[in-house]
Parts: C-alpha cells; structure tokens; sequence
C-alpha cells in the first residue's frame, strides 16, 4: 500500500485537479501521468517497452509495464488494458497511469492504442484489440508474463472492447481470454441516441452484432463489473443488467456499484493521487488474480 500525501494543501490540490478532469470527461487525463509519477509509491512499476508494434498501422501500437520486483523466475497474470474516449480520443501514451496501476498490482500490463473515429468504425476497434491480445499472448514471456493467464480490461469505451473480446468469439478463439474486468463500461445500450455511439456503431446493419450484452453464454471467462452509481454517461444499468445475464448463464462473475461515484471517478482511482475515490483498482485485480489462479496439482 503507498502512502497518501500528507499535506492538507496538497490534498486540496488534488482535489481541485480531479474537479477539472471530471468537468472536462477526462481530457487532460495526461496530467494523471505526471501527478502518478510524483506520488508516494510511484516506483513499483516501470514502463518495459513502448511503441512496440501489434500491427502495421499507425495506431496499431502498445506499451508494456511491469512491477519493478517479482519473485525470481515467477510468471506473472497479464492484464491487456484498453482506455476510454468514446470510441474517437484517447492515447496510450496518457494512460500510462494504468498501465503502472496494474503492474503495480504484480500484473503484466499492456495498454495497446487502437483505431477512433472518424478514420474507422465498429469493428475496426475490436478487431485492434484482438490482434493486440494475440500479441500479448505471443509475447507475454518476454516480459515475464504467463501466457496462460491473459485478461483483459477497460474503462467505459475500452471496457466496450473487453467485454466483446471477452464475450463474443466472432474475435479470439475461445479460451484465449481467461477474465475480464469491465469498468463503466456500455454493455446494453443499443438502440442508438448518442452521437458517440452512432458514429461508432450507427453504419452496423444489426445494432444486436454489436452489443456485448448479446453474446453472453454458459461457456464466458470470469467478469468483473464496477460502476460508478452517480454515473450519467454510462448508466450503471448497463453492468446490472450484464450482471443478470452472466448470473443466468451461470458464469462467474461480480459486480461492484461504487456509491456516488461518477463516470470519470473510475478512470481517475487507477492513478495514485486518486485511489481513495474507490477502491477499482485493487477490487478488479484481486478478482482478476484470482481467476487466473493455476493449478497447483494435475487435475483428475
């Protein structure tokens, strides 16, 4: 656990910069870098690798971060971690504050850009984050990550592409992903209303094909939901009623409605200065660990 800044004026500072970022859904999330860098605890992940390409394309590219100490010869989880923006901004190079999160919670972290509207549509975007699971599993070794524990998370847009990785076999074959952490994410949300949505999905002949909720079966990896309950730009429905559907399917899984938190609030509490808003972080690894647990004897 790190320890908080002490400092009363520091603290309203913070306060007043997640103000900012809230009121501006999440813009300057840049900052969040700079700020995760300057706060206590800041040194138990390192960036491994980046610009490294999944892909031929410009956008087709990722970083890799990884704990700054791990057992000798220990394969860790890997989690492949895809930020929001509605599905037209964002970059991982102002997400690494996630991809640190992660590794700091002895995970394997790969935050991969992927391709935004306008320049492509549903599925250009799921089909980036296939191919950029397939190179974490290819490559996960490198970085001392166990390829037999690939999961995947995202918050709101990003948390969009998990779910569908997850969920809909039409993109990995079936096993690839072993759990799934889902934060804010639009799982239910067809018919189409929002510009976002209907610049993403609105040209898609079957508004059905495209939403997560429709895939759901018996045969689904562990998920975890986390929802903000004062979320008005996803609505927390969206994971409730994933939520139903999982439990229905019989598929493991746990959903977590974080009080008053907002939209936003979720991004904001994987990046150090922030964890006290809700405790995101360490709910979705823990649930992601455990899922990922192997075997410590041959199966019978």
């Amino acid at each position: 656990m790190t320890a908080a800044p002490r400092s009363a004026g520091w603290r309203r500072r913070l306060a007043s910069i997640g103000a900012l970022i809230a009121l501006g859904g999440c813009s300057p999330v840049g900052l969040l870098n700079g700020l995760d860098r300057l706060t206590p605890g800041a040194n138990d992940a390192r960036r491994a690798g980046t610009d490294l390409a999944y892909g031929s394309l410009d956008r087709q590219k990722l970083d890799v971060w990884v704990p700054s100490r791990r057992a000798a010869g220990e394969r860790l989880p890997v989690v492949v971690f895809f930020y929001g923006g509605g599905w037209s901004s964002g970059s991982r190079s102002e997400y690494g504050f996630a991809g640190a999160a992660y590794a700091g919670q002895q995970f394997v972290a790969v935050v991969p850009d992927y391709r935004l509207v306008p320049q492509a549509r549903f599925p250009a975007f799921v089909e980036d984050g296939a191919a950029a699971v397939r190179w974490a599993q290819a490559n996960a070794a490198r970085y001392g990550g166990d390829p037999r524990r690939i999961t995947v998370a995202g918050h709101s847009a990003g948390g969009y592409i998990a779910a569908m990785l997850a969920l809909d076999p039409r993109w990995l074959p079936p096993g690839t992903v072993k759990a799934a952490a889902l934060l804010a994410a639009p799982l239910d949300f067809a018919p189409f209303t929002d510009p976002r949505s209907l610049g993403a999905f609105g040209q898609w002949p079957s508004p059905a094909d495209t939403q997560p909720i429709s895939f759901v079966s018996p045969r689904d990896p562990p998920i975890f939901l986390g929802h903000g309950g004062n979320d008005r730009t996803v609505f927390p429905r969206n994971s409730q009623q994933l939520a139903a559907r999982l439990g229905a399917a019989g598929v493991r899984h746990e959903f977590k409605l974080y009080g008053r938190a907002n939209h936003t609030d979720l991004a904001l509490s994987l990046s150090r200065p922030f964890r006290g808003r809700t405790p995101v972080l360490s709910d979705s690894a823990a649930f992601l660990r455990s899922a990922t647990e192997l075997p410590t004897s041959p199966a019978k």
